[in-house]
């Protein structure tokens, strides 16, 4: 087994609408208000680890469905790449779904997914510790689907003899919808108190939706 390096080189990579989610329901927060930046140091800090690279992942909806989140992620995508961070979108999808309510009559209800964020972020996370881009890939997500990775990244340390970590850092509270990081890596449980000291209190959405106070 290779030797656990001293100094470890950490990658963020945040599925930024999990962490959202998650965030929402443990803290109460309405919007992703966090800070990938100050988030990672905050979390590399606790660890004694280097910051490195920081990957953003998120869906924008489409402006003429949604123009206020359109809005708010195109500039804070705008505001995110000129600190230095590797920003990957996707454009949402969206699913009609006929329902049939009580009284007999039916209404077209429309759901917007997320498609291919969760595997190119899982490619990136493959790829960057092929490059040897790491030590520790720090996830900011709680999808399960992502523990497919762990082996393969395992598989890349031992071809590679050196030693490589997979942490999951995650919301945690006592209104947490789910209280476990992703399988098989390691746990880092951001408490309200730690998450909020890394908030972005910027207002990033079209001025005619900000509030006029």
């Amino acid at each position: 087994m290779a030797e656990e390096p001293a100094v470890k080189r950490a990658m963020a990579f945040f599925d930024a609408q999990n962490l959202y989610q998650h965030a929402m329901a443990a803290f109460g927060h309405h919007h992703p208000n966090f800070d990938p930046l100050k988030l990672h140091e905050a979390v590399c800090k606790e660890h004694g680890w280097i910051s490195n690279l920081v990957r953003f992942y998120t869906g924008v909806p489409d402006p003429a469905r949604d123009p206020m989140w359109s809005g708010y992620w195109n500039s804070r995508i705008l505001a995110l790449k000129r600190t230095g961070v590797h920003v990957t979108t996707r454009k949402l999808r969206y699913r009609e779904e006929r329902i049939h309510l009580p009284d007999g009559s039916t209404k077209t209800v429309v759901t917007p997914q997320e498609k291919g964020i969760d595997v190119r972020l899982a490619l990136d996370i493959v790829s960057c510790a092929r490059t040897r881009q790491y030590d520790v890939a720090v996830v900011y997500s709680q999808d399960q689907d992502l523990a497919e990775i762990v082996q393969e990244v395992r598989s890349i340390s031992t071809e590679q003899d050196r030693w490589i970590g997979v942490t999951c850092a995650f919301p945690s509270g006592k209104k947490a919808t789910s209280r476990r990081g992703i399988d098989k890596t390691t746990w880092f449980r951001m408490e309200e108190d730690f998450y909020n000291g890394c908030i972005d209190t910027r207002d990033y959405r079209p001025k005619e939706f900000q509030y006029k106070g």
